[in-house]
């Protein structure tokens, strides 16, 4: 209680405009005290512009009232002083760089609580209580601390702004409405604000059913994407049973094939032992028969002798030798090329369909449509690097560059020879299937060749109708000769107009049936042509180069 009385006590001495202890302190005519130097410099601001008041009460005074110091005050102050320094006020808050501060704060400037649009200024917790303990203020009205306040002041007439010029969209004064506005549809800013405010209401309302709608579409889209992960971990789950029985089968068939391998072998093994062990026995008879032989020979009795020759002479039981049938290390190598055949045979059958498989996975949609690349950026997400596949190349055309560039050859290289390579025109394909969306860039070099896109079923032989990309209902093709552009599908030509460039972009959506060119240049890329169809089958990256030496085309890397 005692320092609560304290606390009192010095808020009754102190100085409301430097809100410190009074310093030689003056009472004016309404009865409220001051600083001598705070109300003397409150009142030189004052001078010339209206009539000199109390910063408080705001009563006016006429003339300025001479200041004499009050020596009571004076001296209860410095008592007060006496008891020691002023704990620091918890609640006082000074304003910062971000803050309005208070317009009659002298010093350092609290921050302001309010501020009056009659006024026009701004005011701390202390400055601020006459608007609410005067009669005064009744009809001011108070704000939250604004930095606008003299943006209600005419520039012009130096007046607050109270009306609105709908002709010019604008608010004004009243001496602006009689002046420059005069016969425009000028209303209150007031009434102007509450058409405005019925507007806002409107758009608010408008705002909030978007809202509404959206957050309803976002509960939708994150139902799909659940739905999507369910699928996917379903999926992923049956496939992994699905390769997993498959292994199973395998491990299944190579056992079995390993228990008929030691089988057989244990049972040929066993022949071999037995009459392996018959023609040792017959080796041991016939060597203790030639050794009794041996030893009648040297008989010199010839009665004895011609008593045992006719037993000894007998011929002993031969081991049948007639099924040995010595195969020059060929057992078991005839069952390990028929396993190899079956390998070979499961391979081709994987890769023949496992591109079918990567596009059922792809034609997966969901409800949302993707919209289609604009800006090069755009298109460089979409980008791949793409590499050609040896094996389909004709034999005049060399890769290099990691497979990425062909350049036409005078000489065959020496390529073995693969049913997928083109025999007919100097061609290659990618190495990769193209699926999803996909963008890729092609450097050309030299007089003309084909930009395509082909089916892997395309014919590899025959004439260039059935295998030249462009001339078949199996590729499509954008032709580049004397630099100048023509499109082809099935033999059919599109004249294409477009700026030359050694450079050529193609963009390809699969599932949306799009296939686009485009030139592209430093700074720019400029679309030639575009097709729109339906693609039934994986598609591959293609190139076709003509007949003269030394031409290039590179698949480069898009930048």
């Amino acid at each position: 209680m005692a320092q609560k009385g304290f606390e009192l006590d010095r808020e009754t001495f102190s100085c409301s405009i430097c809100l410190d202890l009074l310093k030689d302190p003056v009472a004016i005519p309404c009865g409220h005290s001051y600083c001598m130097n705070c109300i003397q410099s409150y009142w030189d601001e004052e001078d010339g512009k209206k009539p000199h008041s109390c910063p408080q009460c705001k009563q006016a005074f006429t003339p300025r009232p001479v200041l004499l110091k009050n020596t009571m005050l004076a001296a209860l102050v410095e008592e007060l002083k006496k008891t020691g320094p002023p704990p620091a006020p918890a609640d006082l808050c000074f304003a910062g760089p971000e803050d309005e501060a208070c317009d009659f704060c002298s010093g350092r400037k609290l921050k302001a609580l309010k501020s009056c649009l009659v006024c026009l200024a701004s005011y701390c917790e202390k400055h601020l209580q006459p608007h609410y303990d005067s009669p005064k203020f009744e009809k001011h009205k108070l704000v939250e601390p604004s930095r606008s306040l003299q943006e209600n002041i005419c520039s012009r007439h130096d007046e607050v702004m109270k009306m609105f010029c709908r002709t010019d969209q604008q608010c004004i004064c009243y001496l602006c409405s009689v002046d420059e506005h005069k016969g425009h549809d000028t209303v209150s800013a007031t009434g102007e604000r509450t058409e405005k405010h019925k507007e806002l209401e409107g758009s608010r309302q408008n705002i909030q059913q978007r809202i509404q709608d959206r957050e309803k579409e976002v509960k939708l889209l994150q139902q799909e994407a659940e739905a999507i992960n369910r699928s996917a971990d379903k999926a992923v789950e049956d496939r992994e049973e699905i390769f997993s029985e498959l292994i199973r089968v395998m491990e299944k068939r190579s056992s079995d094939v390993k228990q008929q391998v030691r089988s057989q072998q244990e049972s040929e093994v066993s022949r071999v032992k037995e009459l392996q062990e018959k023609l040792e026995h017959e080796i041991a008879e016939l060597q203790r028969k030639d050794a009794d032989l041996n030893q009648l020979s040297h008989t010199e009795d010839h009665i004895e002798f011609l008593h045992k020759y006719p037993s000894l002479s007998q011929p002993t039981e031969s081991a049948d030798s007639s099924s040995i049938n010595i195969r020059p290390l060929r057992y078991f190598e005839d069952g390990t090329a028929a396993v190899a055949a079956v390998r070979d045979k499961l391979q081709d059958v994987l890769r023949k369909n496992w591109a079918d498989v990567l596009l059922t996975v792809s034609r997966v949609d969901v409800l949302l449509t993707k919209p289609q690349p604009k800006t090069r950026t755009d298109f460089l997400m979409c980008s791949r690097q793409i590499a050609m596949d040896s094996n389909t190349a004709n034999t005049r055309l060399l890769l290099s560059e990691g497979n990425r560039k062909a350049t036409v050859m005078a000489q065959q290289q020496s390529f073995s020879s693969h049913p997928y390579m083109f025999t007919e025109c100097l061609q290659v394909l990618s190495r990769e299937s193209l699926i999803g969306r996909c963008y890729w860039e092609v450097e050309l070099r030299g007089s003309g060749g084909n930009i395509a896109i082909a089916y892997k079923n395309i014919s590899r032989t025959g004439t260039w109708k059935d295998s030249g990309f462009g001339l078949n209902s199996k590729s499509w093709a954008l032709r580049y000769n004397n630099n100048s552009y023509n499109f082809w599908y099935n033999n059919v030509q599109t004249p294409v107009s477009g700026p030359w460039s050694s450079r050529v972009g193609v963009y390809l959506d699969h599932s949306a049936g799009i296939l686009a060119f485009y030139s592209i240049s430093p700074h720019t890329m400029t679309l030639l042509h575009t097709v729109q169809t339906t693609f039934t089958q994986p598609l591959y990256a293609g190139l076709w180069l003509y007949f003269s030496y030394g031409d290039t085309a590179e698949f480069c890397k898009p930048k």
